[in-house]
């Protein structure tokens, strides 16, 4: 999987400080890196948006929008590149004023306003051409939320790769600056993500997502977790 992070405009390639050699890239440079990618053997690109201030708000409500930079891009490289996976986040985070992953209120995240409208965005971009849905918000029940909303509206074959074990993490920081959150994040994420000491809630989480009809789990950040990847493996044989 090749993440890509794109940006609106024009024959645009932005570098991005945190990660020396990684661009942000505007939709047509995205199409012919992704026919580039194909050469190359690359089975799946994984998209991440650079959103613009002005379209972002309390509730991350451009996600809600068919023709947001996510399903924009999502289309144009599978026009171009039929043959190439796309994969998507659901999440909140590019598109909310506040950074959280979640609609934010009275300084709380309200999990299910939340994980209604992560489903309702999915939809969004399986219509686009998604192949496969990756939360990264944490919010409990998504999975199952996502899966019924997919399968409701006739997107039975694309698949979740779910962000199963998020921990609270600075490794995010560099791609905090690449999707231009850095600077907005109010507080931290440590409600609604892991808590690096409790292996035993990865593993439930684990479960869920699982029991709730994920394909493939993530462990992120993935080399100081190795022994949650191990663990994973071992417990549940699920890609990993």
């Amino acid at each position: 999987i090749w993440p890509i992070f794109l940006v609106e405009g024009e024959n645009r390639r932005e570098p991005i400080a945190a990660m020396p050699g990684v661009f942000r890239l505007s939709v047509d440079v995205a199409v012919r890196e992704a026919e580039r990618a194909a050469r190359l053997g690359i089975p799946a690109l994984a998209t991440f948006p650079n959103v613009e201030g002005n379209l972002k708000d309390i509730e991350g409500s451009a996600i809600l929008d068919p023709d947001n930079l996510i399903n924009r891009a999502t289309r144009a490289i599978k026009a171009a590149v039929p043959d190439i996976g796309i994969i998507t986040d659901a999440a909140l985070d590019p598109f909310t004023s506040h950074g959280h992953d979640g609609i934010l209120r009275d300084g709380i995240i309200v999990n299910d306003e939340t994980v209604e409208q992560v489903a309702a965005a999915a939809v969004l971009q399986a219509a686009a051409g998604a192949d496969i849905i990756a939360p990264s918000d944490m919010m409990d029940g998504r999975i199952g939320a996502i899966r019924d909303a997919l399968d409701a509206n006739g997107f039975s074959q694309v698949a979740i790769m779910s962000y199963a074990t998020k921990f609270a993490s600075a490794f995010y920081g560099p791609y905090r600056e690449a999707i231009g959150t850095a600077g907005l994040l109010k507080g931290d994420k440590k409600t609604y993500y892991l808590d690096h000491a409790n292996s035993d809630e990865a593993m439930r989480e684990i479960e869920q997502d699982i029991e709730e009809g994920a394909d493939m789990i993530m462990v992120k950040p993935g080399l100081p977790y190795l022994d949650i990847i191990r663990r994973a493996k071992d417990e549940f044989e699920m890609p990993t």
